[in-house]
């Protein structure tokens, strides 16, 4: 998809106001012939489509909001779908959603699909294939054409709209000090988010805290990897060759496969193995131990990143300043870590 100019943009090269260029483009009385003949061809020639829906925001009359999630079996994105259609039932809006299923060509189609005047904006997290390929050009160019988006969890620090993220780096500086905290020094880093921003988020908070700690980080103690798959071709043997009194996960399979293989190799947990997952599922509470767990309150995150956008769409701006919004997580204390 080609990058199209932006109504500033426009506006800064012919020396108008974006008011301006936003009338000239929707035909109005206002502005003289001559000058929207120039703000049309310009735009015509900088690759700018005007979308009658786009160009001016207190218009929209859909109230529909369009949520594309990476991963529909992913409990965290449920619950943040959940926040979301709490906060656009209350405001009057309906929710369309698409499951990009990790696919950045499913993700362009989605968003395509449904900037064509079904929706008035987007609350999306970016599929993984889209941040392995550090491919963002058609998040701008939605963006660009009018269509206002949110990102949450998963961002793109190129793609200039407002954002809801969690503390990813601080939560698990948090967490790591609090496995040392309750004894444990052969701490073990597992993730099969690796090549995500929030995984490596979380591993830099990992190294943080150890290195704060005056503690050496064992690399025969971290597995990194970037896929379930992958994770599980790595951590067979890990529990008899390495034997880590302590273990971080970044994820909730890394979470979950470790509780088990850890109980399969005769640990008793927590008094010889403490665990704690960022991840808050159902299984985190239902396992035997169950386990300790960064939850993300992702109910919240959906509230705060509709909000965000509804208040958007509802504005008589015609030019925005964006903003990132930090969710604080919570360490919740099970069965799988001591007591302090």
């Amino acid at each position: 998809m080609r990058s199209k100019a932006t109504l500033k943009q426009i506006a800064k090269e012919l020396g108008v106001s974006v008011s301006t260029v936003s009338k000239a483009l929707n035909g109005s009385p206002e502005i003289s012939e001559p000058t929207k003949q120039r703000v049309q061809e310009y735009a015509k020639l900088k690759n700018y489509k005007p979308n009658v829906i786009g160009l001016n925001l207190k218009n929209r009359k859909t109230k529909t909001i369009g949520v594309i999630i990476p991963n529909i079996l992913n409990s965290f994105f449920a619950k943040v779908f959940s926040g979301i259609e709490k906060v656009a039932d209350e405001k009057g809006y309906k929710v369309i959603t698409c499951i990009s299923n990790e696919s950045s060509e499913k993700e362009i189609n989605a968003l395509e699909m449904l900037s064509n005047g079904t929706i008035d904006g987007f609350i999306l997290s970016i599929a993984e294939e889209s941040q392995k390929l550090q491919k963002f050009d058609h998040f701008t160019t939605i963006i660009n054409e009018g269509t206002p988006i949110v990102m949450f969890d998963r961002i793109a620090d190129e793609v200039n709209c407002d954002k809801v993220i969690v503390d990813d780096f601080e939560s698990a500086v948090n967490a790591t000090e609090h496995l040392i905290k309750t004894g444990c020094i052969k701490i073990a880093l597992l993730s099969a988010i690796d090549n995500l921003s929030v995984g490596k988020l979380r591993a830099q908070g990992f190294y943080k805290s150890m290195v704060d700690n005056g503690l050496k980080v064992d690399e025969n103690l971290v597995i990194l990897t970037n896929n379930n798959d992958e994770f599980n071709s790595k951590i067979g043997d890990f529990f008899i060759k390495n034997k880590p009194d302590g273990v971080f996960a970044l994820d909730e399979h890394a979470s979950v496969t470790a509780m088990k293989l850890g109980i399969q190799n005769g640990y008793k947990i927590p008094q010889e193995l403490s665990i704690i997952g960022f991840a808050d599922g159902v299984w985190s509470r239902r396992m035997t131990p169950s386990l300790s767990t960064v939850s993300q309150h992702g109910p919240e995150i959906g509230e705060v990143a509709a909000q965000m956008l509804i208040d958007k769409l509802e504005s008589s701006e015609e030019t925005f300043t964006f903003s990132t919004t930090t969710i604080k997580t919570e360490l919740r204390q099970r069965d799988s870590t001591r007591k302090l």
